[in-house]
Parts: C-alpha cells; structure tokens; sequence
C-alpha cells in the first residue's frame, strides 16, 4: 500500500459500488456524505483514524455514483407506439430475420437496441442515417448464457431499451442533434468516419475473414466476424487480439513515438501523441479496454516528463478511479475486469520473472531476450485473466503461449501495414494475404488435440484461486527477499 497509496482509495470505492448495486436504502447518501468529509478533515491529528475515515468517505462515493447511474437508466417508456427521431450509431449487424443496429434518440439522448424487419431498405442503413421510427420501446430484458447477464451487458454500454421495427413503420429523415451531449456529437463523427473507412477496405478487399479480423483488430468493428472465427480465435487464446486493448495502443503508440518524437519539441511531440491516441479512441468506439490503455498512456506521458516513474500499480489504481467515477457499471463489464487484471498482473509478475532470470547470459542474445519477454508477459496475463476467463466462458486454452508467440508480432505488422494502406492502397492485398495466413495457422492450432479445456468454476471458486495467486505472488516475493535476488537483474 506504501507504494501504491492509490490502492486503497481504489479498494473502497469498489466496495462502495458492489454496495450501491445490491444493498437499497430509504435515506439520502449525499448529506452523510459531505459529513463524513466534514469529520474527516477535523481527524489531521489522528492520521489512522483519519486515514479510515477517508476510506468511508470513497466508500459512500461509490454508493452514491452508482446509485445515480442506476437511475440515470431508469426509464419509463411509453405502452403504446410512440414516433421517434433517432440516429444509427452502429455497423448494422444481419440476423436472421432482423438487422440489429444501436440507435440514438434524438430528444432525450437514450440509445436503444432496435432489430429492423429484414429487407432491402434495413440492409443498407449506415451509421449516422437520420430516422423517424414508430414503434413500442420496452425496457431491457434478461437473456443469460452461463455466468454471462445480457442486460447487465446493455446497462453497461448506456442501452436502456430495445425495440422492433417493422419494414412500413420507419424512414429516413433529416435529424437535429442539438439536444445530444457534445461527447455523443464527437463519437458519431468518428464513427461515420470509421464507417467510411470499413466500407473502403470492404470494397477493396472484397469482405471475407480477413476483412472481418482487419476490422476487429485495426478498427475495431466485430460485427463481420463470423461465429466460426471467434471460435478459432476463443479456442487458441488468441481472442484478446481481435478486441482493441492496450497491446493495439501500445504498438500505435510507438509509432507515433517513431515518427513524431525528436523532430520537434518533446512537449508539442507527446501532445501531440496523446491527441492522436484519444482521436483513435473515439475512432473505435470507446471500448472500456481501450479507455484505459488510453488513459495510463495519457499518464505515462505526463510522468515522463519529469523523468518519474511511468508504469506502476499506484498510474493502473489511478485509471480505474477515473473510468469508476464516469462509470461505476464499468465494475460489471468482462472487458474492465479482464484488461485491469491482465495488466494489474503484469506489473506485479513481470518483476519476479526478471529477478529470477540470469540477465547477463541474454545480453548478448537480442532473440533470447525478446522471446524470454514474451513468454513473460504471456504468462503473467494469462496467470491474471485465465480466472475470469474459465468464469465467464468456461474455457481455459492449453497452447495459450504458442498462440501469443504467433499472434502479438503478426498484430503488430498488421496495425502498421493497415496505417501503410491509408498511404499506399496496393498493399492492400498483402495485408489480407498475411490475415489469411494468421487465420490458417490458428484454425490448426485450433485442431490440435486438447487446445481447450471446458470448466465452469462459481464464483466461490473463482474468487478462491485469485487468493491462491495472491498469496502465492507473497510467498514468492518473500523468497526472493531471502534468496537475496538481486534487483539489478530487472530490465530485459
């Protein structure tokens, strides 16, 4: 905690939102709040006492942050057909009957699931087409698969109904959006301009799986990814891939590092780095994983400025206070769960793995050295996500590590030939070529025999490991106290 003050606050303020998500009271939180600051700051004598009571004070923040996004999502929507002018905000999605597309409310700035009858009209409706919609929208339903909740899922992303529309009961109109929240106007910019982009390299590459895994990966859009190739991807451990996460922003940030960082002032360079990472995050959609990449990046640059530490446990506590407090549901969601304790265990793991190997015997071995770091990194991540993991999709993947040697550096030249396409179309089909190939190899790994193992722990035993590794993490830390590892080995 000494090293990390900002844990604690993290560790209250996460029970503060358990509390307000399953524990109803009939008094207001806000007035025993701001007395409980009032007592807090009358405790400077007490730094005990005062530190306990600051922990109460985050604790009631939390409850009173969740309870007002619970009611934020409490809408009463009217029994009979209503006319509304809305938005499409998303890629349209086909399904059998209907085509699913998110729709933005124009008046009240609701965003709603809605499944359009299947014709020739809904197939070509494109993000940003103004619509007038008559139909019954209802509140969120509940659909469970396993330990996955689907309204759960909707509250998380801000969704507060759905509806159906029939083919005769809608048509495109002129829609104002001076009622919407500038945050949504910048989103829907970015992504018309996702959507241009998408139809682009679609018409160019001609659709198909690698289409689909370029989108995903460069662009974020899932929505072309058939079931058989999630579950290629899901089966060799290579899923994380296809969501934007801090691997994507990490290998763009580097880029830009590249190409920006010593031709003008470091200042205006990390500025503007951080601007062109923030616009490719609206650019994707403001996916929580990659919220928060976005978000320790934007402190590691802050930081180095002053040539402080940059990555640690006290900069990851600091991101998830943030993204909390604009979302306290954010708690619930799998992507939020997975990415903080893939990277929460990286930055506790990484440096035990470095302590325990000899580092001079890699330092004239550059491919050694590479490879041992990314049999670490894989390691710690899958240590600190494979709970979580086997919890939501009952699934653990046995050749998880083979999948990431193959997978991490094929992520990294696609996401710099996909920049180089933007400049050099013709490159087009190498990129889909090298998809293609990624594609077929995991597609055998897939087969191997044993690539997956199916296990369903409760939530009991899921918790249950968790202090396993904690305690296994402890107990080999204090080893290595007493080993006498030398700390001077860190840095591979």
């Amino acid at each position: 905690m000494k090293s990390a003050p900002l844990l604690y606050i993290v560790i209250c303020l996460l029970a503060g939102i358990v509390a307000g998500e399953y524990i109803r009271i009939s008094f207001p939180l806000f007035p025993v709040l701001l007395v409980s600051i009032a007592a807090s700051l009358f405790l400077w004598h007490h730094p005990y006492v005062q530190s306990a009571a600051i922990g109460v004070c985050v604790f009631l923040l939390g409850w009173l942050v969740m309870e007002q996004q619970q009611r934020a999502l409490r809408v009463e929507w009217p029994d009979a057909e209503v006319g509304y002018e809305a938005v499409v905000i998303s890629e349209p999605v086909e399904k059998k009957k209907t085509i699913g597309v998110d729709l933005l409310l124009a008046k009240s700035g609701q965003k709603i699931k809605s499944y359009f009858y299947k014709d020739e009209r809904s197939r070509h409706l494109r993000i940003g087409d103004g619509l007038k919609i008559h139909s019954v929208i209802k509140e969120n339903r509940e659909w469970r698969r396993g330990n996955f909740s689907y309204k759960r899922y909707l509250e998380i992303h801000g969704f507060t109904g759905s509806t159906y529309v029939a083919g005769w009961k809608w048509q495109h109109v002129q829609v104002s959006l001076s009622d919407v929240s500038k945050l949504e106007r910048t989103r829907l910019f970015f992504l018309k301009l996702r959507s241009r982009l998408l139809s682009r390299l679609r018409d160019e590459g001609g659709g198909g799986d690698s289409y689909a895994v370029v989108a995903a990966m460069a662009l974020g859009d899932k929505s072309s990814l058939s079931k058989e190739l999630r579950d290629v991807y899901s089966v060799t451990g290579g899923a994380h891939v296809l969501a934007l996460s801090g691997l994507h922003l990490g290998i763009i940030y580097m880029l830009l590092s590249w190409l920006i960082v010593g031709r003008r002032g470091r200042t205006v360079a990390l500025l503007v780095i951080i601007l062109s990472i923030w616009a490719f995050v609206f650019l994707v959609g403001l996916s929580t994983s990659v919220v928060r990449s976005a978000i320790m990046l934007s402190v590691y640059a802050a930081l180095s400025l002053g040539h402080r530490d940059k990555m640690s446990l006290n900069t990851l506590a600091f991101t998830a206070i943030v993204m909390l407090l604009v979302n306290p549901l954010s708690l619930f969601d799998v992507g939020f769960q997975m990415s903080f304790a893939a990277v929460g265990s990286i930055l506790l793991l990484l440096p035990l793995f470095e302590e325990m190997v000899p580092v001079q015997a890699l330092l004239d071995r550059p491919v050694l050295k590479w490879l041992m770091t990314m049999m670490a990194v894989s390691c710690a991540a899958q240590i600190g996500t494979a709970p979580l993991i086997t919890y939501y999709f009952g699934r653990f993947s046995t050749y998880f590590l083979l999948t990431n040697m193959i997978v991490i550096p094929a992520v990294t030249l696609i996401l710099y030939l996909t920049v180089a396409v933007l400049v050099i179309p013709s490159l087009l089909h190498l990129l889909l070529y090298i998809v293609g190939l990624l594609n077929q190899i995991l597609g055998k790994i897939a087969i191997l025999p044993g690539a997956s193992v199916e296990i369903h722990p409760s939530l009991l035993q899921t918790l249950l490991v968790y202090v396993i590794i904690l305690a296994s993490y402890l107990l080999t830390r204090k080893i290595a106290q007493v080993a006498g590892w030398s700390s001077s080995r860190r840095g591979w």
